[in-house]
């Protein structure tokens, strides 16, 4: 399991940093002995193989310890991080029958619960004696649904050999990019550098003061780095390289990233909480054109929307019908344009704005408003309309309040500049001003 085919990385220098948390260094030896302590603990409670764990922590260095003892003992994992709001109805949907709780201060509180697992796709799990991980989706269009895999294929990948690199936690412990951070830096001898202030500022004082190489992020916060200027702020020469997911990179933001951090590769990443994280190549650092795929992954086009067929797939859903093709592969709902080997991700199929018959991409929209110098954030959205079935419409933050006057002026420059940039079936016609943020807490565009 994990960390039997880690061991062999982690002995060539086992007093290496393994987890940076609260500026306090943590080495491979802590760790190993940490899982050791963990699995007699687990041990003692009576934590059996196939048990399903609800875990509530962060990158904290129990949590680490005890998601790889969990891995080990051939447990089902359900990580949640400390903010979620759902948590009972959470923990009912996965039929939970342990909860542990790490908290702020590292302390560990376990709690055997009265359900009973019996759905199915852990009877397979417990079957095939395999340890398991469930991971619920935002819930952005309705209720979570409770992704189930099978954690010895999504483990495969982590055998071959990368470069160990000082890595931030940016993604959250209960997000697949998140474990996939985890995950990929420990199986290298790499080390986890903890945030405890995801603020641009926050971030990047870390990077400077832990000398990170790779900080792997959001769009939306690379947006606000850039807003912000707090780049200036701290020395960044340490860091190395930049991965981006989770969202459609506005052009602006990578261009204006590359222009300014020129020796930071700049690298966008794909993956689906169904499907795990797949090898990706990005053209170049100013390039939106990536290759997806890679051993374990196919990939193919229908109707301009990518399908994806991967070995690390889940098995399916605990509250929902069967995500798959008869032939088994996955509607990822992001349309796409191809050139050759290389994709270009325009926007999920659900967020498509149907003008009069004509698509409008809210990306491709929101990347020409973003270059507006007092624009802050932008979200685009369409809205009914008895005439043209829709009509397109952008929320717009400028960088600094603005009173009414300058408030108007703002939407008057924002529809002329994309009148003279977009076809005119585009441009928007309604634009609301606001001082709200327009991201969540895990710096992802909040759509309406």
């Amino acid at each position: 399991m994990f960390v039997d085919f880690s061991f062999d990385v982690w002995k060539e220098d086992f007093r290496a940093d393994a987890i940076v948390w609260n500026d306090q260094p943590y080495t491979y030896e802590w760790l190993l002995q940490r899982i050791q302590s963990w699995t007699s603990n687990l041990d003692r409670e009576k934590v059996e193989r196939g048990s399903i764990v609800f875990v509530t922590g962060d990158f904290s260095p129990n949590s680490v310890a005890l998601f790889l003892s969990l891995i080990q003992g051939g447990c089902i994992i359900v990580p949640l991080t400390p903010q979620q709001t759902q948590k009972a109805k959470l923990i009912e949907t996965a039929q939970a029958e342990v909860a542990i709780e790490v908290g702020a201060d590292d302390a560990v509180r376990v709690t055997r619960l009265a359900g009973t697992a019996t759905h199915p796709l852990y009877q397979e799990l417990r079957r095939r004696s395999h340890p398991g991980l469930v991971l619920f989706t935002s819930g952005s269009t309705g209720e979570s649904k409770g992704a189930v895999h099978d954690l010895v294929p999504l483990l495969e990948k982590f055998k071959l050999r990368r470069e160990p690199l000082r890595t931030i936690s940016f993604l959250l412990y209960d997000h697949i990019g998140g474990v996939n951070t985890l995950l990929h830096t420990l199986a290298n001898r790499g080390c986890l550098v903890t945030i405890p202030d995801r603020s641009p500022d926050g971030v990047l004082r870390t990077i400077e003061k832990h000398r990170v190489q790779l900080l792997p992020t959001s769009p939306t916060f690379l947006n606000l780095m850039l807003i912000s200027e707090a780049y200036e702020r701290h020395d960044l020469s340490s860091l190395r390289a930049i991965t981006y997911g989770t969202e459609p990179m506005p052009e602006q933001t990578l261009r204006r990233l590359h222009e300014l951090l020129p020796h930071v590769q700049l690298k966008q990443t794909y993956g689906l909480s169904e499907l795990g994280i797949l090898r990706a190549k990005s053209k170049d650092s100013s390039s939106l054109w990536v290759k997806i795929g890679g051993q374990g992954f196919a990939t193919r086009v229908i109707n301009g929307i990518l399908q994806v067929k991967a070995k690390s797939a889940m098995l399916g859903y605990l509250n929902a019908p069967s995500p798959f093709t008869d032939d088994g592969w996955f509607n990822t709902g992001d349309a796409v344009e191809v050139d050759g080997e290389y994709f270009k991700i325009l926007g999920r199929q659900s967020e498509i704005i149907n003008v009069g018959g004509e698509k409008v991409y809210p990306a491709e929209v929101e990347n020409v408003i973003q270059e507006l110098d007092d624009v802050s954030e932008v979200t685009v959205y369409g809205e009914r309309n008895p005439i043209t079935g829709n009509i397109v419409c952008a929320n717009v933050t400028p960088v600094a309040e603005l009173d009414e006057a300058q408030r108007k002026a703002l939407i008057t420059r924002v529809k002329k500049y994309c009148r003279q940039k977009l076809e005119s079936y585009k441009a928007p016609i309604k634009v609301n001003i606001t001082s709200e943020r327009q991201h969540t807490d895990r710096f992802k565009k909040a759509r309406r």
